[in-house]
This record gives C-alpha cells, sequence and structure tokens, in this order.
C-alpha cells in the first residue's frame, strides 16, 4: 500500500489544553495508519489527560519530564529527536510555542523539539485574545520562517465561553496534513495530476437537471492516492458532499461544459489526466427559463449530445504533448471489455479502467469495486473486489510506471 504514514515514528508532543482530549484521538488514528508514535506531553498536559491514556492508546511508554532525571535522561531526547520522521504537537498552547520561538528548553518536549531535526507541524489551541496577541503573531511568524508548517486554529466555541479563532483542527484534518507532508518525496514528486471525479448535472429548468448515480468516491480516492505519491493534484468535480483530500486544489462544476473547460485548462501543463468522472452524454436541447408545471401536460424534452472531454484533451495532447498519461474509465452494464477497448482506442488513451456497473458490490455509490485495466498493445488486468482506495493505489501503481517508461 501507498500508505505515507505506515512504517514512520512520530514524536507526539501535547501542552495544556482543554484540547488535550483530541490529541487523544489524534495518537489512535496514526497507530490505526501504522504509524510508531512516541508522546511527550508537558507536566501541564497531564493535568488533563493522563499518561495511560495514551499508553494504552499507542502500546508505547509515554515520556513524561521525570524522565529526564533518570538513568538514560542525557541522552533520552537525542533518541527520540533524531529517530523521529516527524514532530506534531498538538495541541500546542501560546506558552509553548513562545518557548519553542526563543529556543527555550526547559521540559523533555521543548528540549526534544529543540534537538529535532525533523519537519515540525503545530496545531495551535488557546483563547482568540491570546492567539491574536502580537507576541504570539510573532512568536509563529518566526517559527514559520523556520519551516514549521502552522496548520489552524480554526473558529468556534472556545472554553472561555466565547466564539472565535482559537479551537484546535480537528484530529481527521489535521491526518491529512500529516499525510501530505509524510508523502512529499514520493515517486510523483513535481508531477502535476489532474482528477475528475463525480457526475454532472445538465439543468431542464431552474429546478431539475439530468444526471448519474456517481458519488464521486472513486475519484476522489485517485486524487488522494496521488497525494500520497507526492502529487501536485487539481481535483475537479461535479456535486459531492465528500470531503476534499487534504492538499488538493478543488475545483467546482455542475455542468458537462463546465467540466470541459476546467479540464482544458488544468491539463495544459499536466503530467496525468485521471478522468474518473462520470460525465453526461447528453443534455436537454433547450433549458427551460421557468420551473416546468404539470398544468401543462407531459414536455416533450429534445436532447443533444455533450461535449467529448477525452476527444479535446486528445486533441489538445497531439498539440502540445499535455497531458503526457490520459487515464479514462468505462462504466458499462453489457460486453465490458468490449466497450472499454473500443473507448481505450478511440480516445487514444494511455489506460482505461473499466467496471460494470450493474454488480451491487461495485461502481455507483459503494465503498468498492471490481475492475479491469486495459492499455495498448492488447494488455489486460483484472482485479478482485477491492476498496475504492485499493483500486486507486493500484491505477496510480500503473501511472508511475508509464511515466518512468516515458523517461528519456
Amino acid at each position: 500500500m501507498n500508505n505515507p504514514i505506515q512504517g514512520k515514528h512520530i514524536l507526539l508532543g501535547i501542552t495544556g489544553s482543554i484540547a488535550c482530549y483530541k490529541a487523544a484521538d489524534l495518537a489512535s488514528k496514526l497507530i490505526q495508519s501504522g504509524a510508531q508514535v512516541d508522546v511527550i506531553p508537558t507536566q501541564a498536559a497531564t493535568q488533563f489527560v493522563t499518561p495511560l491514556t495514551f499508553q494504552s492508546v499507542t502500546g508505547q511508554r509515554v515520556y513524561v519530564d521525570s524522565d529526564l532525571w533518570g538513568s538514560e535522561g542525557h541522552v533520552l531526547h537525542i533518541g527520540l529527536a533524531q529517530s523521529a520522521d516527524l514532530l506534531v504537537i498538538a495541541p500546542v498552547t501560546a506558552n509553548t510555542i513562545a518557548k519553542l520561538a526563543n529556543g527555550i528548553a526547559d521540559n523533555l518536549l521543548t528540549i526534544t523539539a529543540l534537538a529535532a531535526t525533523c519537519q515540525m507541524i503545530l496545531a495551535p489551541a488557546m483563547d482568540g485574545g491570546m492567539y491574536a496577541h502580537p507576541a504570539t503573531q510573532d512568536n509563529l511568524g518566526r517559527l514559520l520562517k523556520r519551516g514549521a508548517i502552522v496548520i489552524g486554529p480554526a473558529e468556534g466555541h472556545l472554553a472561555s465561553g466565547m466564539v472565535g479563532l482559537g479551537r484546535m483542527v480537528e484530529p481527521q484534518e489535521l491526518l491529512g496534513h500529516i499525510r501530505l507532508v509524510l508523502s512529499k518525496n514520493g515517486p510523483l514528486r513535481g508531477r502535476k495530476v489532474v482528477v475528475t471525479a463525480g457526475g454532472t448535472q445538465e439543468p431542464l429548468d431552474p429546478v431539475r437537471a439530468i444526471t448519474n448515480r456517481s458519488t464521486g468516491k472513486q475519484g476522489f480516492a485517485l486524487a488522494q492516492a496521488a497525494l500520497d505519491l507526492g502529487a501536485q493534484v487539481t481535483l475537479i468535480s461535479g456535486p459531492t458532499h465528500l470531503v476534499t483530500p487534504i492538499g488538493s486544489q478543488r475545483e467546482d462544476v455542475h455542468t458537462s461544459e463546465e467540466m470541459l473547460e476546467k479540464v482544458l485548462i488544468a491539463t495544459q501543463q499536466a503530467d496525468v489526466l485521471i478522468m474518473a468522472a462520470a460525465v453526461a452524454d447528453f443534455k436537454p436541447k433547450d433549458t427551460a427559463a421557468h420551473k416546468i408545471k404539470k398544468i401543462g401536460g407531459i414536455p416533450e424534452i429534445k436532447l443533444e449530445a455533450t461535449s467529448d472531454i477525452l476527444g479535446a484533451v486528445a486533441e489538445l495532447k497531439e498539440k502540445t504533448k499535455f497531458p503526457r498519461i490520459t487515464v479514462g474509465f468505462a462504466a458499462e452494464s453489457q460486453d465490458l471489455l468490449k466497450n472499454a477497448r473500443a473507448k481505450l482506442e478511440r480516445k487514444r488513451l494511455d489506460l482505461i479502467v473499466a467496471n460494470d456497473i450493474t454488480a451491487v458490490d461495485a461502481g455507483f455509490g459503494v465503498d468498492t469495486n471490481r475492475v479491469s485495466l486495459l492499455a495498448p498493445a492488447g494488455f489486460s488486468e483484472s482485479l478482485p473486489l477491492l476498496s475504492k482506495a485499493e483500486v486507486a493505489e493500484v491505477v496510480l501503481d500503473h501511472i508511475v510506471e508509464l511515466l518512468q517508461k516515458g523517461e528519456p
């Protein structure tokens, strides 16, 4: 699997904030993602959540200030710092931010941070007035100049009872940023990948539209898989409630024409286009200016073909050589491989992903997919039932191979 968190050693520092309870959830999510997590709480943090909580979550010893004075105290912070792939301090208070900015090392966490050479992520949590104070802003600015990554804070209800900027970001969002930082040296580093996702909506009137059952899950999984390999990702999506993968640049569209415009702009210098969106093949020839009423009887709706996005991309590639790799999808209800190969050749694709939309455990609206991959020169590979995330990883592995073959 291309999980950038798997096997990484992460130091999780925790400082004295009511948001400490979120750190326990974050530690759990990191462990579930395959990381080795060493937790270093400050003395103040242990007043909110006990070390036993984190020990239970991580299965690892928790390092506290008193360990500085034990038999291994003179090398403990050095050992922790040198073996870490990433230092995350969440929550981090204004007090600890000030210490980090000024090189003050008066507890195990700050002395370890001073010794660390890995990337540092900070998730501030404090009252709005403390966050906005010029001293805190100055300290954060100094840390940013040194290369620290600051995530948040978010706006919302604070422990003081006020509403403002100061809440620690949610663990799931922070996990996305951690995933992004750890993927930056992946095999697609420096590559630009464009992914389309979801269905389009072709309006009949101000209320109704012709659309399909695509949820965008497979496209969003492909965007995440590309990010996990270090790519710069543009995600062009039809209407969906899915959460945008952290690190991707999302462009929202409704109609096929809007998607065509966005795709042609985004792929001008792209290495890869993955056309996973379920774009409508037809649209109403005329769109009613007002809602079509029942009282007028059953309307006759004339359809016309939508623009051929992959065809337009093929023409662009002919002239500019971009995108370097074009991947299409074929959602079929009959003659799956025959129809998919015909589309592969007709659209001049480098790879096509075909799936049978009549399968109850694959295709639209579910978290699993069963697909076949086809490429020119007769290549064909049928995959077993997999999660859409796993399908995305397989597709991206093939894309990496195709890019490497195309290298001079």
